[in-house]
């Protein structure tokens, strides 16, 4: 409840300052879409709150804001939890679909190290395309039923995806379209708007009290935080995809989930792969 209590006021005072900038601003530059700019703040934001952070270690979540967990995280990479499910990724990947195709097939450089460039936005369809969503439309091209966003067979191939991108920075590329701009800001409003009966924000958690405990979790940081995704998480005693993680944030704050791969959540995952431009691919990772 202290750490609740604390959230608010600290949550008010944001808004009221956040409130008092744009009174001060012209029209035309507080409505003026700038990723670079925000991409710059939101990574000097984390670093100035965390000093003794590195910025490539953001993406190692809540392991990088404390030195004991930090630890803990070093032996658990010896025998890492997720490496079931990067087997099973492997495997199936390579396996072929009735047609004789593979998922190769589908992607640039046959789907290895390119983990990087997702999402991006298609200017054809006008709407910004994640892994997982470029995942089952491989599958249905050639003749294969989708598979869940939530379980078990999408993480381990997002998860064995990330593993051939690890260490590549994140490199999320927002084309010269007022389409792509718009994808990015309804992804960045998303992320800082409340709602649920908690009556909290994305921002809530990870940009106001990361590394704080909220119940039994420890906040991670946003910077970095979909660089190290699909996660394993001993609360889900499995492998969680990005889906999975959104919609399981919108449920713990007693909000309505969106439907996975619905547009708000592309685009806010859209919007925090780009303010994480540079940092590396960590995936798949673990959480407590």
């Amino acid at each position: 409840m202290k750490l609740r209590s604390a959230i608010y006021l600290a949550s008010a005072a944001l808004s009221l300052a956040l409130l008092t900038l744009a009174s001060t601003l012209p029209s035309d530059a507080a409505d003026k879409v700038d990723p670079v700019a925000d991409a710059k703040a939101f990574k000097k934001f984390f670093t100035d709150k965390f000093p003794k952070v590195k910025l490539e270690d953001f993406v190692n979540g809540p392991y990088s804001m404390n030195e004991d967990l930090y630890k803990q995280w070093q032996d658990k990479e010896q025998f890492p939890p997720y490496e079931f499910s990067l087997e099973m990724g492997k495997e199936m990947f390579s396996k072929p679909f009735k047609n004789g195709k593979t998922y190769a097939d589908c992607f640039e450089n046959g789907g290895i190290g390119v983990r990087q460039n997702y999402p991006y936005f298609d200017a054809k369809e006008g709407k910004v395309i994640t892994l997982e969503l470029a995942l089952n439309r491989c599958r249905e091209a050639n003749g294969e039923a989708p598979y869940s966003y939530v379980r078990d067979e999408m993480a381990a191939l997002t998860a064995y995806m990330a593993f051939t991108s690890r260490g590549k920075p994140m490199d999320i590329k927002i084309p010269d379209d007022p389409r792509a701009l718009a994808a990015y800001e309804n992804g960045k409003e998303y992320f800082y708007t409340r709602r649920g009966q908690l009556n909290f924000s994305c921002a809530t958690c990870h940009v106001q009290s990361p590394g704080e405990r909220i119940r039994a979790e420890i906040l991670a940081p946003a910077l970095g935080i979909v660089n190290a995704m699909p996660i394993y998480r001993s609360e889900w005693s499995g492998m969680g995809t990005t889906s999975r993680r959104f919609t399981t944030c919108n449920s713990q704050i007693r909000g309505v989930p969106l439907s996975p791969q619905d547009d708000e959540y592309r685009n806010v995952e859209y919007y925090l792969s780009y303010v994480s431009n540079g940092l590396p691919i960590s995936g798949p990772g673990a959480r407590p």
